[in-house]
């Protein structure tokens, strides 16, 4: 089979409702392009239908989709890297299932490319999103450029273009817990952003609840940078100058006026004011170790059941579709014949690590 020129990578997870309406737009806006490509399908562990609909969707283009089944759910990122691993195109771009951002706008990534970038993030043009999450993403936007020096518009959308140096790079990291524009940024060479649409949901829900959002900023923040640590150090020795001058007032002011009772409930509060403080530091410590020890103990990070991908040529030229297994495994041939191989789960390991 030959090096499509571009690869899409979709990470899918519960999205029944909303997958028809993205086949109807997304193979469409893709055939206009006039380049060889391919879609690839990471189902994380859908609950619903989701896999069902992917395997139907591969059984009719299986010319350029491409299914990759995981056995369990690991999240969105994971998701992306095993599609990352998976796929063949010289450039690949990222896209969520859930119609938000407009399929129809790949284009403008891949012009932007064509202008000598390796990598094109994106800016959404009118977010659609509630008022909670806009507040939040500007005060993340804000506070991760100060701490990381990563400057990204807009860090929640995942609808970008990669060029093939940085995805190499990326699937050499065999990171558990990292933030994929974010690690692309800082391996690209001349990057770049382009105003794309929003739109609403088409289908479903949110995946993404508060405290998501929270875990995932967490990995971006001690993923990308030592200073939450560096400034919970200097905090601490400030912290430890301020007592001391403190201790010296309390001591004189015992001297001349003598011993008193006031002031005790305000030594309480600046006792639990420092008290929160070490516990905020102890958690903060606890974050990066916690990162350390999922990192050495070489889990895998996801374990996939099988992809579904069309081989090379066959008898008259045309394609065959088959189950391929993670880690090259070598199958026993199978008797009878179908365009879409089924095959049961299997407790096998990808490529990546956990």
């Amino acid at each position: 089979m030959s090096t499509p020129q571009l690869s899409v990578v979709i990470p899918v997870y519960n999205e029944e409702q909303g997958l028809q309406a993205l086949f109807d737009r997304l193979y469409p806006a893709l055939d206009k392009l006039d380049i060889g490509y391919e879609i690839l399908f990471v189902n994380d562990g859908s609950r619903d239908r989701s896999a069902a609909i992917l395997r139907e969707q591969f059984q009719k283009r299986p010319d350029v989709t491409r299914v990759v089944l995981f056995n369990g759910n690991f999240g969105q990122h994971m998701a992306i890297m095993a599609g990352f691993e998976h796929c063949r195109g010289q450039r690949i771009v990222t896209l969520d299932a859930d119609l938000q951002n407009p399929p129809e706008d790949t284009h403008l990534l891949l012009a932007k490319m064509d202008e000598g970038h390796d990598y094109v993030g994106s800016i959404r043009r009118q977010r659609n999103d509630s008022w909670w999450r806009h507040v939040a993403s500007r005060a993340m936007n804000g506070l991760r450029e100060k701490i990381t020096r990563i400057k990204m518009t807009d860090q929640g959308c995942m609808f970008r273009a990669y060029d093939r140096n940085i995805i190499d790079a990326i699937n050499s990291c065999q990171e558990v817990n990292t933030f994929i524009p974010a690690l692309a940024y800082s391996f690209a060479r001349n990057p770049a952003e382009v105003v794309v649409g929003h739109e609403e949901r088409a289908a479903g829900e949110s995946k993404y609840s508060l405290y998501s959002l929270v875990r995932l900023n967490f990995d971006l923040m001690t993923s990308f940078s030592l200073v939450p640590l560096q400034m919970f150090s200097m905090l601490g020795m400030l912290i430890s100058v301020l007592s001391a001058l403190f201790f010296v007032f309390l001591v004189i002011r015992r001297l001349v006026i003598g011993p008193e009772a006031e002031g005790l409930f305000t030594l309480f509060a600046l006792m639990f004011f420092l008290i929160g403080i070490a516990l905020f530091g102890i958690g903060l410590l606890g974050e990066y170790i916690g990162r350390i020890y999922q990192q050495v103990r070489h889990r895998p990070r996801y374990l996939v059941e099988a992809v579904l991908e069309q081989s090379g040529k066959g008898e008259g030229g045309r394609g065959k579709s088959k189950t391929a297994y993670p880690d090259n495994v070598e199958v026993a041939p199978k008797k009878a014949k179908s365009k879409a191989a089924t095959v049961p789960a299997t407790n096998m390991f990808a490529d990546g690590e956990e």
